[in-house]
């Protein structure tokens, strides 16, 4: 018997069944079970991968969103029994880190857990194995609806990026992109918009109609706060992505779109190429993810750049004390900066909250807070 390979897959349901929306295509290309760039077994982040992300930079990322967690744990009643719900975490770095950090330097009393949502059987032995010395603490469920009913904290960094999307393509209509075959591979097909909701988002979020126009819709957000919004009793959702207002992710100028793929450390355009091995990614619209959220009651808190969050939790003075001790190296100083720079100003940070009664101020706004522009 002839082992497929992904993109023969790929081919045969678009020659039994026909065009297939891009976000189908993409859908395929990172979750195919065994076969999609987040489903397999290869090692796909950090050094040796094609991307590395916060967690992978320095430890006292974590830290820091401890600091934050810690403040809302106090904010929300039934404290004891806090829990944090990751997503997408990748190989385990944050977790690690959040833990170590609650259990030597906040000292929790109480009870608290830690649940991982992750699909990939391979990726959940990894994250087993680093996370071994906590035993006990950390779950692991496959979806979010088996995470079951909790009050705490939901975080996901670079998460809804990876989020597959549909495609808008502008002449003198709206019109959705879906992917064919031919004898030389994939070809991208222009119809109309396949759903009301995709119209609906289009008229909502004004997309330029400009002739050539090129630019993504992620509806999946809204199904994934729905799901979290059915097991959060009580509490916050943190997100951490790359991602712009609408008015900035849909500007005229930017009419390509941000759609990159990530193969080796180098990125590129072309979704339809290294099928399987690279990551594809697209920006997040935090506008719409605010709006959704409040109509499913998240209220949203604070909207920031990732440096001006990590600066306003205090990392300027852990960093000054484990200076101090001895603990940190100037190479690890780089790497703090960083976050704090780099990563710092390409990434957002947005919580919203869930919770009778009104949470007026999170720490990690004190320095900015740019949720007017949304």
């Amino acid at each position: 018997m002839v082992q497929k390979n992904l993109e023969q897959i790929i081919r045969e349901r678009i020659e039994r069944s026909g065009p297939i929306p891009f976000e189908t295509f993409m859908d395929m290309l990172l979750y195919q079970p065994e076969f999609g760039y987040y489903m397999n077994r290869e090692t796909r982040i950090g050094a040796k991968g094609d991307f590395y992300t916060s967690p992978h930079l320095h430890f006292i990322f974590g830290w820091i969103l401890a600091v934050q967690l810690d403040e809302m744990r106090r904010m929300i009643k039934g404290a004891e029994d806090f829990t944090i719900l990751e997503l997408g975490a990748g190989r385990g770095y944050l977790a690690r880190d959040i833990i170590d950090f609650i259990q030597k330097k906040l000292n929790w009393k109480g009870h608290f857990k830690y649940i991982i949502i992750e699909k990939n059987p391979h990726t959940v032995l990894d994250q087993k194995n680093r996370l071994k010395p906590y035993d006990g603490l950390v779950e692991w469920k496959t979806g979010i609806d088996a995470a079951g009913p909790f009050c705490g904290c939901v975080i996901s960094n670079e998460l809804m990026d990876a989020f597959p999307v549909r495609m808008i393509h502008v002449t003198d209509q709206y019109q959705e992109i879906f992917v064919g075959t031919d004898k030389t591979g994939f070809k991208e097909i222009y119809g109309d918009p396949s759903t009301a909701e995709l119209l609906e988002y289009i008229e909502q979020y004004r997309l330029p109609k400009v002739n050539g126009y090129r630019t993504e819709v992620n509806l999946r957000i809204k199904d994934y706060l729905k799901a979290i919004s059915n097991i959060l009793m009580e509490g916050f959702i943190v997100s951490i992505d790359y991602g712009y207002s609408s008015s900035q992710y849909y500007a005229v100028e930017r009419n390509r779109g941000t759609l990159l793929c990530y193969y080796q450390h180098e990125t590129n355009d072309n979704p339809y190429i290294n099928i399987g091995k690279q990551d594809i990614t697209a920006h997040v619209n935090f506008t719409s993810l605010k709006d959704w959220g409040e109509g499913l009651g998240f209220s949203a808190m604070g909207y920031s750049p990732q440096g001006p969050f990590l600066l306003s939790l205090g990392i300027d003075e852990i960093v000054s004390n484990e200076l101090a001790a001895g603990r940190l190296s100037q190479n690890e100083l780089m790497k703090i900066k960083n976050l704090l720079f780099d990563i710092g100003e390409t990434h957002q940070v947005m919580i919203q909250h869930k919770g009778e009664g009104t949470v007026n101020t999170l720490s990690g706004f004190n320095i900015s807070n740019r949720l007017h522009r949304l």
